[in-house]
């Protein structure tokens, strides 16, 4: 029992230094020794309408505060389940560094980033930026591939260019599509007069891409959907935060009514995890100008922290059924 006179250190979310889940900071990659890796992007020049999600990652390290009570795990209600325990060694490797005007160089300190996270062998979690920031990241993905690409959005983001520009955050997919060790290309969320040309949409669908809305993924029931996945195989998974509907998280720059509520990204992602390996994600286009509240940020500081627990939650599993097999020989 504990002595009510005994102090204890609380290290509430409004105290200490901002980092993701107030996880150890190792900002020197070369030193880099963890399970999972958690970096910035703060790179909104990919942009086609408003910026603003250059300011994302600190919204979301801000945000994810409030679900930070101690390292010693998360304990759901719902599932029972105790989350991201003291096994796993998650830190935080602060911001890729941006060269202001130079859109180039930026994807290429991210992709040289990301790179050096997985010769670490560390999980690596993204937080952006713009969706153009997947381009590079996917890049620097190829050593764990093949995997099939996971996108939650409202925008097909499959323009081939725009007047030249290549790597802008509608040309993300595309971008994708064209690299060797992605694979199938599942776009669930997609929807709304603004997500794409037609032109764009044919070629996705002659790629062969899966291209599916809210409202079809609601008529179909989740189990259909995840069906769709090729079970066993390794998976990235993106997500743009105006992959939720705008009163789930105005603060984005391309906001699309009728998009998904909180609960059902958060049970497509669970399932997505016990289908097969996530090697990586990012959430993106998180913009907290255009939301004083803060509930985009904590929405998807939210969304991130679950995906991380439901991929490490399968790791244990994975593990402790190698236990059981290994003790029965």
């Amino acid at each position: 029992m504990v002595n009510q006179n005994e102090k204890q250190i609380l290290n509430l979310p409004f105290t200490g230094i901002c980092s993701f889940g107030k996880y150890p900071i190792c900002q020197d990659l070369e030193n880099l020794s963890a399970d999972v890796a958690v970096i910035g992007v703060p790179n909104d020049m990919g942009t086609q309408w408003k910026s603003g999600a250059r300011m994302g990652p600190r919204g979301i390290r801000e945000g994810s505060t409030l679900y930070s009570f101690g390292l010693d795990g998360a304990y759901d209600i719902e599932k029972d389940e105790m989350y991201l325990g003291p096994k796993w060694n998650v830190v935080d490797c602060g911001d890729v560094d941006m060269v202001h005007g130079d859109l180039d160089q930026c994807h290429e300190n991210t992709e040289e980033a990301i790179r050096k996270i997985v010769s670490k062998g560390a999980l690596p979690v993204v937080l952006g930026g713009d969706h153009s920031i997947t381009i590079p990241v996917g890049r620097a993905l190829e050593n764990l591939g093949p995997f099939h690409v996971i996108q939650i959005d409202a925008h097909l983001d499959w323009a081939d260019h725009r007047s030249g520009q290549r790597n802008g955050h509608g040309n993300c997919i595309r971008r994708l599509s064209e690299m060797d060790h992605v694979k199938e290309i599942f776009q669930f969320g997609i929807r709304g007069i603004s997500s794409s040309t037609k032109e764009d949409v044919d070629a996705a669908r002659d790629y062969g891409s899966t291209i599916l809305s809210p409202r079809q993924m609601r008529k179909m029931g989740l189990e259909e959907v995840l069906d769709l996945l090729p079970k066993g195989e390794r998976y990235y998974i993106t997500i743009d935060i105006d992959g939720l509907d705008p009163s789930a998280a105005p603060g984005t720059g391309t906001p699309s009514p009728g998009g998904f509520l909180y609960d059902e990204v958060n049970e497509l992602i669970e399932g997505i995890t016990q289908r097969g390996e996530v090697i990586g994600f990012d959430l993106v286009e998180v913009a907290p100008p255009y939301d004083h509240t803060g509930i985009t940020s904590q929405v998807g500081a939210r969304i991130s922290l679950d995906l991380l627990s439901f991929i490490l939650k399968e790791r244990e599993r994975s593990e402790n059924k190698q236990v059981l097999v290994s003790n029965n020989k």
